[in-house]
């Protein structure tokens, strides 16, 4: 079953995200795109991924819980789970490797916390979007942990991509899987990824709402809607 996608979505919870990114508004927008499953990934948080959930079971949309990640080394790395309260725990672990440096909303923007009506309730008082203290090479460990995937985000460009950054895709970590945002680079990027049959995918990055991808790239899974999720992560980890 073909299963479309965006797998790389920032809300109002990430300082560079629209205010307008609620929740309910990042699902209704993958509704009107005719997209199946989305996921949430908020630079270092996954603190609106609940409210989320709730919003996409309303639009119809399979909800996928993550986050992106900024390691020590300053390279974007995109984490799912395939279960909210994975998510959640590996959100506590994080939050415990933060580097604390206080937002300036005026610069960075205001950094919202929504419940299931997009109410804010709440807005983060650090900036979310700096290094934290996890490295590279620990971080699939850890995603796994706790029923996750982790891999590169946005290998073609040079803001925090890993080969930006590293001058190379390194062969350790072993990674599964890599994202690009360009579709038409494909050609040129896959040979970098290292060993064949590495998966790539294409998400939008988006950060307002009408970036969100519309219904274009497709993962193909033999299950049900109820267990996408789950077999999702396990696609991306190589394991399909």
């Amino acid at each position: 079953m073909r299963y479309y996608y965006d797998l790389h979505i920032h809300s109002c919870l990430s300082p560079c995200g629209g205010d307008d990114s609620t929740p309910d508004s990042i699902a209704g927008m993958g509704e009107l795109n005719g997209l199946d499953i989305m996921a949430l990934t908020d630079h270092n948080t996954a603190k609106n991924c609940p409210a989320f959930f709730k919003a996409a079971e309303r639009h119809g949309i399979i909800p996928v819980a993550g986050m992106e990640l900024t390691t020590a080394e300053d390279i974007h790395a995109v984490c799912l789970f395939g279960s909210l309260e994975g998510a959640m725990e590996f959100d506590r672990l994080i939050e415990s490797r933060r580097v604390l440096v206080e937002n300036r909303p005026d610069i960075f923007g205001v950094q919202i916390m929504c419940d299931d009506a997009d109410n804010p309730i709440e807005t983060e008082k650090f900036l979310l979007t700096n290094a934290t203290t996890v490295s590279l090479d620990e971080a699939p460990a850890m995603a796994e942990r706790f029923g996750g995937v982790c891999f590169p985000a946005h290998i073609d460009r040079q803001a925090n991509g890993i080969i930006a950054v590293l001058g190379v895709f390194p062969e350790s970590p072993a990674f599964t899987c890599a994202e690009l945002h360009d579709r038409e680079k494909a050609a040129k990027y896959a040979p970098l990824c290292g060993k064949a049959g590495k998966r790539l995918i294409i998400s939008s990055d988006a950060h307002y709402i009408w970036d969100i991808k519309e219904k274009t790239d497709f993962i193909e899974l033999e299950c049900e809607r109820r267990d996408a999720a789950v077999q999702l992560i396990r696609y991306l980890r190589g394991e399909l």
